[in-house]
């Protein structure tokens, strides 16, 4: 996994791009996008191509030996649909297909009934079924504080090892309150992925500096290929 080992405000272009997930997930994507999209990955060094489930086996043939991670998500975007053992079933298949890692939503209904065994359950039972790196997509603006911090741990408990603010930027735009927040309550071995309308140089050295290991965006190219400017004119 990513950590951060230079001061976050220091980050030139080139390596920013180490910590991008670089996302497309759109429906109706063709052979010819992934390509260009397997493309920019290895052209500017992303952590990892982020994927559909129907393209991760073609992708990750593609990015066989860049050590570029492979990325897809689970019960997404309608979050929370799936059952446990469809979750489950999915999340290893992709990872037969190649997936190094996988991105899942959480039952928030579940959450707010009380059902707690439930809700952990669901999650352990990809990360049993996987095991590869799973990111819950805790959707934080749809929760109160106390369903905040209950899905925080039974995330944690259920053996996540990366905490995520929101799946998409409909949900919440990333900042740096909701990632501190997250990072505060990590435990040892988990961090945190930042997600949702992350669109510039500047918003992503505060959202690294906030706490997250790793941001996931569609904007990966333009971020790098327009922070040149802002960097040389910070610094």
């Amino acid at each position: 996994m990513t950590d951060l080992k230079v001061e976050p405000r220091g980050l030139a272009p080139a390596q920013l791009a180490q910590y991008i997930q670089h996302t497309r997930i759109e429906a109706g994507l063709t052979r010819d996008d992934m390509l260009a999209h397997v493309a920019e990955c290895v052209q500017f060094g992303f952590n990892a191509a982020m994927v559909p489930g129907a393209w991760v086996e073609f992708v990750a043939r593609e990015l066989a030996g860049t050590g570029i991670e492979i990325a897809s998500a689970v019960d997404f975007p309608i979050v929370g649909t799936m059952t446990p053992v469809g979750k489950a079933a999915e999340g290893a298949e992709l990872v037969r297909l190649g997936a190094t890692q996988l991105d899942i939503g959480v039952q928030i209904g579940w959450l707010r009934d009380g059902l707690f065994d439930e809700f952990r359950e669901d999650i352990a039972g990809v990360v049993r079924a996987s095991g590869v790196p799973v990111k819950v997509m805790l959707e934080l603006p749809l929760l109160t504080t106390s369903e905040r911090e209950a899905a925080v741990e039974l995330s944690m408990d259920a053996g996540a090892l990366y905490l995520k603010n929101a799946s998409a930027g409909n949900v919440e735009i990333a900042n740096a309150d909701s990632i501190r927040y997250l990072a505060e309550r990590t435990r040892p071995g988990v961090r945190v992925k930042a997600s949702g309308g992350i669109k510039s140089y500047a918003q992503a050295l505060e959202l690294l500096s906030a706490g997250a290991a790793l941001l996931g965006t569609s904007a990966g190219v333009d971020i790098v290929s327009g922070a040149e400017n802002e960097f040389t004119e910070s610094y």
